[in-house]
């Protein structure tokens, strides 16, 4: 942890965090007028209380001392006890520098993900309900995840795959977005559909905020990748290059799938492309070389250009196409590096199209499959707990009036008298 690697991950770190405002804007961007607020305030409510349990309890739960690779022990660093003893100065730590480096990167992963399931209930969740389930999730789901694949637990070469290629996951395919896309159709599951659902308009109401949105998460989201190699050097710029053509190439390919279905590309499909990108070469970003990350955003941006109709069909309330985009790219990134990954990249093991074997794209599958099931059984239990308890959703009566102003009391916008 020389000075010039702390200064890169400080500020990846930084440029992750901006990702959870940039995010407000793309969700509120697309929900409706009377419903703008809650939305945009769901992603920093998810800053305020995932960033106090991080450092409380989450950091331990992701990075400590595991219990039979499940989870990190929650009393092996409480409070980040085992950095900041009682009568100890940050100027007298010895060794804990990586600790707090990591632990201030790792926040950031968490927030974003929990933010990221907001997108499936908007309209009608009440608050309160939200701020219990982002707490309960950011401890109970995202944390445990995040032990199994990156603090040596469940899914890393200790245990599950011990004897088997162990599974290639640079920034969260597995833990971010497909953790929180499966959570997200859960949660919405669970919650039912908005009134009217399938049978009026639903549009967004501010494209340009969808527009800024995107684009502040995708300069965010160079940090979110690149810094997740932990060093300043040429697999960063790897990465960064990959971060910036994946999400180029879903792009074009999103809007093409439109213009063939609808005859117009569109300004939110655009934006919708440059999210499916990103999430794809999330967990690919070190495993593939560029043209391997244009071929996996071109097949992102199709399928969750197709991905987000299929709730119509399916008849599945995700209210701004977190599974979608999230789970649906999120699964395409992680199984694709089983066939692109190069003969020569960091992790060592290369795909199918590169020399490798079947034994990759196998380890790819079955870390998704154990992340779906684990995600999709806790978000139940946490969502009907919840339900039962203080209750999941709004009334009707506030539903139709607008959710803004019966939950917190504001509008976005004054009517001109």
């Amino acid at each position: 942890m020389d000075s010039p690697n702390v200064a890169w991950l400080l500020t990846s770190a930084s440029l992750v965090l901006l990702m959870t405002p940039a995010l407000a804007f793309f969700y509120g961007g697309m929900s409706r007028t009377k419903s703008v607020l809650n939305m945009m305030m769901m992603s920093f409510s998810s800053i305020a209380v995932v960033g106090v349990l991080w450092v409380l309890v989450g950091f331990s739960v992701s990075a400590g001392d595991t219990v039979g690779g499940w989870f990190g022990s929650p009393a092996s660093d409480f409070g980040m006890s085992s950095i900041f003893q009682s009568g100890t100065t940050a100027t007298e730590l010895d060794g804990s520098e990586f600790d707090l480096i990591l632990a201030a990167f790792g926040a950031t992963f968490a927030i974003i993900t929990v933010a990221l399931i907001s997108g499936s209930v908007a309209d009608r969740m009440k608050f309160s309900a939200w701020l219990v389930f982002a707490g309960l999730w950011a401890v109970l789901v995202y944390s445990p995840v995040s032990h199994w694949v990156w603090g040596g637990g469940l899914l890393s070469s200790d245990y599950l795959f011990a004897d088997m290629t162990a599974p290639q996951d640079i920034a969260g395919g597995t833990v971010v977005h497909i953790n929180a896309g499966i959570a997200g159709l859960v949660l919405a599951l669970i919650l039912g559909v908005r009134k009217g659902f399938g049978k009026e308009p639903m549009r967004p109401h501010n494209l340009p905020f969808v527009m800024l949105g995107a684009a502040l998460l995708w300069f965010g989201w160079f940090g979110f990748n690149a810094g997740s190699w932990w060093e300043a050097d040429v697999f960063a710029a790897q990465i960064w290059i990959n971060t910036l053509v994946a999400p180029a190439a879903a792009i074009l390919a999103w809007l093409l799938i439109e213009v063939i279905l609808d005859g117009k590309p569109t300004s939110l499909g655009a934006a919708s492309g440059v999210v499916a990108g990103l999430v794809a070469i999330t967990p690919a970003g070190l495993s593939v070389s560029p043209l391997g990350a244009i071929v996996i955003g071109l097949v992102a941006g199709a399928a969750s250009a197709y991905a987000v109709r299929l709730k119509y069909k399916f008849g599945y309330d995700d209210s701004l196409d977190v599974v979608g985009v999230h789970l649906v790219s999120g699964l395409i990134g992680t199984l694709l590096i089983g066939f692109f990954a190069t003969d020569n990249n960091a992790f060592g093991d290369a795909g199918l199209f590169y020399g490798g074997d079947a034994g990759l794209l196998l380890s790819q599958a079955i870390a998704a499959a154990v992340v779906i099931v684990y995600s999709g059984v806790m978000t139940a239990i946490i969502a009907l707990a919840i339900k039962y308890t203080i209750g999941l959703r709004v009334s009707e009566e506030v539903e139709i009036s607008g959710i803004d102003l019966a939950e917190h009391g504001e509008t976005a916008y004054e009517e001109v008298k």
